[in-house]
């Protein structure tokens, strides 16, 4: 059955309670401009929604809540790191050590986000982006939302661009955590609020900010460091790629054969001729000198599948003890987690004095909360 729309101007004159229902109807319905059907796709046509408009509704004008996105004035989206600028990235790391250090007092009176919400998407579940999230978002006074896999089903049950437009009315910030890259791209676009980048299969925006700030907090400094990346060459390597594009540092990425990072960001970012960008098959050569050896699982979500087959593969890129040796005894290691503890690192290594993986996971909430400070204008 097809749906239909009736675009009618409700009278202003109140009806008196003596007015008949028949009359009443009677006034509405000559008062409608138009009656126009809307197609209705049927069950076999259904899959993925996108926002698209059909022939016949384009060449309408637009209902008075006009679908045009008005600018986020004040407000900025975080969507790849790549996005900004040397001194906008240092200016929010270092705005991240100052909440930081506020937070760790114990003083509760900085309240930034006081009277605001955050709708928090979920197409993929985490424990760490949920939580230090949600945390850091209370902590600094608002109140965050949590949507799972199951509550909205963004571009199945209902159409991104309207998701987007829905949440921005409730909602004064997004955060998404979502599978395709172009989802989160989407939201951004037709959100009339900040939205922030919490991963996608492409890139991890606030993962690498948090390991920035850990880097700096323990090596001192993050330009001129020589960063050693040993594993798949997954959305954590494009977000490294992408902040090296920006600020100066030696990154190294040593994978297997085939599995090496998305070429054309590896591109981008040795064109940006800011740092010096290496991709090598060889971790033993690559970690020597580092001043962090970095690791992540071999099989990230959604490629669990394949675990049996990447643990063949990448036989000799699990980092131990012997690979940190080579590295040396200044060498700092980091991981995103969750770790598969005796796949691609040994728990001599996790637990290691030199490990700052726990240190690395707690700054996701304040570089998160620097972040969200930054997208809003505060």
């Amino acid at each position: 059955m097809a749906a239909i729309s009736c675009h009618c101007a409700v009278p202003s004159k109140k009806v008196s309670p003596s007015s008949s229902s028949s009359a009443l109807f009677t006034t509405l319905l000559s008062r409608c401009s138009r009656f126009s059907a809307v197609s209705v796709p049927s069950r076999a046509s259904r899959g993925r929604i996108s926002c698209q408009i059909s022939s016949s509704a384009a060449t309408s004008p637009p209902p008075p809540s006009s679908v045009n996105v008005p600018a986020k004035a004040g407000m900025e989206d975080f969507l790849h790191i790549s996005d900004f600028d040397k001194a906008t990235i240092m200016k929010i790391l270092d705005r991240a050590a100052e909440v930081k250090a506020v937070i760790k007092s114990g003083d509760r009176a900085f309240l930034p986000f006081k009277g605001k919400t955050m709708a928090m998407i979920f197409a993929k579940p985490s424990m760490r982006t949920r939580v230090s999230f949600e945390t850091g978002f209370f902590l600094l006074g608002g109140h965050a939302i949590y949507l799972g896999p199951d509550d909205i089903q963004m571009g199945k049950r209902e159409e991104t661009c309207d998701v987007a437009r829905v949440l921005s009315r409730y909602n004064d910030i997004i955060m998404a955590r979502v599978f395709a890259h172009q989802d989160i791209l989407d939201l951004a676009k037709h959100a009339t609020v900040p939205v922030i980048n919490g991963l996608t299969d492409y890139n991890h925006p606030c993962q690498i900010m948090a390991d920035a700030l850990t880097i700096i907090e323990h090596v001192g400094r993050l330009e001129g460091t020589k960063v050693v990346y040993v594993g798949d060459g997954n959305n954590i390597v494009h977000s490294w790629l992408l902040l090296a594009a920006v600020i100066p540092f030696h990154f190294v990425c040593a994978c297997p054969k085939g599995f090496e990072p998305d070429a054309k960001t590896v591109q981008k970012a040795q064109q940006a001729g800011i740092s010096k960008i290496e991709i090598t098959n060889d971790p033993q050569e690559a970690v020597r000198g580092a001043d962090v050896v970095y690791s992540d699982v071999w099989a990230s979500m959604g490629q669990k599948e394949e675990a049996a087959h990447r643990r063949q593969v990448f036989q000799g890129f699990q980092v131990d003890e012997n690979l940190m040796k080579l590295a040396g005894p200044k060498a700092y290691f980091m991981h995103c987690l969750p770790a598969e503890r005796g796949v691609e690192v040994t728990d001599g290594v996790i637990e290691a004095p030199n490990s700052i993986v726990f240190p690395q996971a707690e700054n996701r909430m304040h570089a998160q909360n620097a972040i969200m400070l930054h997208a809003l204008g505060l």
